[in-house]
């Protein structure tokens, strides 16, 4: 089975992740920040490095869905291959950000891909409000994500609201994180797998 966690940056998707993945002992798969080779300079000149940045994001998930596709076991996923191409990369297009050239590239390049991948059995979105976010975004301290403005997180969270209010691949569960602080509740952690598991449960 595959469980995916969607969300805008800096709204818990790997804390959450790593919580369900400890609770339920399922095979992870995450964002592949750390090893990224274009995120420090992309958020020092995002009109250079756009493409690049979306193209290893393109290419590092489908090679994860690939990975899950052929292991038997239950894996949970933090963030997923249709977040980059409905919410990231048109934001930048729209935004000045990525050549019309460059964005229908892209976007034909994904189109081809997820005629190849199976959307997971179930999505959990996390939906948080721009200060969350930021609040968040703080206490964790990356240093490139500093200069992250917060017009480019309020777009962001428009983006995934209209993503998510026609999402029908799957089985969709959405998670309000202004009022749910998994990150430290151990009762809000657990109504997240009540629901959990009751998805779950009917996916059988």
């Amino acid at each position: 089975m595959h469980i995916a966690i969607a969300g805008n940056i800096g709204s818990g998707k790997t804390t959450l992740t790593k919580l369900l993945a400890d609770h339920y002992n399922w095979d992870v798969h995450f964002e592949n920040v750390e090893q990224n080779p274009y995120l420090n300079d992309f958020y020092e000149d995002m009109q250079r490095w756009s493409f690049n940045l979306q193209i290893y994001y393109l290419n590092s998930r489908f090679s994860q869905i690939q990975e899950i596709k052929k292991s038997d076991k239950t894996v949970i996923q933090d963030r997923t291959i249709y977040e980059d191409a409905y919410i990231f990369a048109p934001n930048l297009h729209s935004m000045g950000l990525m050549t019309t050239r460059d964005f229908e590239n892209y976007f034909s390049l994904f189109t081809l891909m997820d005629s190849f991948v199976s959307a997971p059995d179930l999505l959990i979105y996390l939906r948080a409000s721009v200060p969350t976010l930021v609040n968040q975004i703080q206490k964790r301290g990356r240093e490139y994500e500093e200069s992250i403005r917060l017009d480019y997180l309020k777009r962001l969270n428009e983006r995934y609201e209209a993503w998510i209010s026609t999402y029908d691949k799957g089985k969709l569960l959405i998670i309000d994180v202004d009022n749910n602080n998994f990150h430290e509740n151990k009762e809000d952690l657990g109504k997240i797998i009540n629901m959990i598991d009751a998805e779950i449960h009917g996916l059988f």
